[in-house]
């Protein structure tokens, strides 16, 4: 996998937009489990569109991912995408229940998972059009629940029309007994990901 080069006040400036972010969405996400849940960000950048699958799994892994596109003056689409054992992990989290409980997920977990991404992409977007003063807006998010590879696929290459950076932020769910990783990507439009970076005053 390779990282666009961007210098570290520049990538310092992109983890503070998603911890931003990841706070509002921690706070939101407690009131709606009722139990504490806590976020961090260890990470964020931009990568190449190709190097996704480097950084969730393979083509054929099964992804749980939540879309939403987005609207506004920098358009694409949002995905918040956890391998199978991850969503697993995060439904036992968001309901209190032992890590290992949930095995598969049914309409109750597939409602809380596109719940708590509508609650993500909120929260980082704000964050994300508070610090560029750009307005983002994210339509109703759906959930997809297969191999990664049909996932992207039907998100995105279809269309053609997405540029070929991708701004990542890895975010982290954890308590005292478990950590979950996701990864939250904001894939752009043409030229899109250009007028969010220079409104930052950065650029690739």
């Amino acid at each position: 996998m390779q990282w666009i080069n961007l210098s570290p006040i520049h990538l310092d400036a992109l983890k503070e937009i998603g911890n931003i972010g990841a706070g509002h969405a921690a706070t939101a996400l407690s009131k709606l489990v009722n139990q504490m849940v806590k976020m961090e960000v260890p990470e964020a950048g931009v990568i190449r569109f190709n190097d996704i699958f480097s950084m969730v799994g393979r083509e054929d892994e099964l992804v749980a991912c939540v879309i939403s596109k987005v609207s506004g003056k920098a358009p694409g689409s949002i995905l918040f995408i956890l391998d199978e054992k991850s969503a697993h992990a995060l439904v036992d989290l968001m309901m209190g229940l032992k890590i290992g409980t949930t095995r598969e997920l049914n309409d109750m977990t597939s409602s809380l998972l596109e719940e708590l991404g509508n609650i993500l992409t909120g929260a980082f977007l704000t964050a994300l059009s508070q610090a560029t003063n750009i307005t983002l807006v994210p339509s109703v998010p759906a959930l997809a629940f297969d191999m990664l590879g049909a996932v992207l696929s039907s998100a995105f290459l279809e269309g053609g029309c997405f540029a070929e950076e991708v701004l990542i932020i890895r975010t982290r769910f954890f308590n005292d007994q478990t950590k979950i990783d996701g990864h939250f990507f904001l894939v752009p439009e043409v030229k899109a990901l250009s007028t969010i970076l220079k409104s930052l005053g950065l650029s690739i």
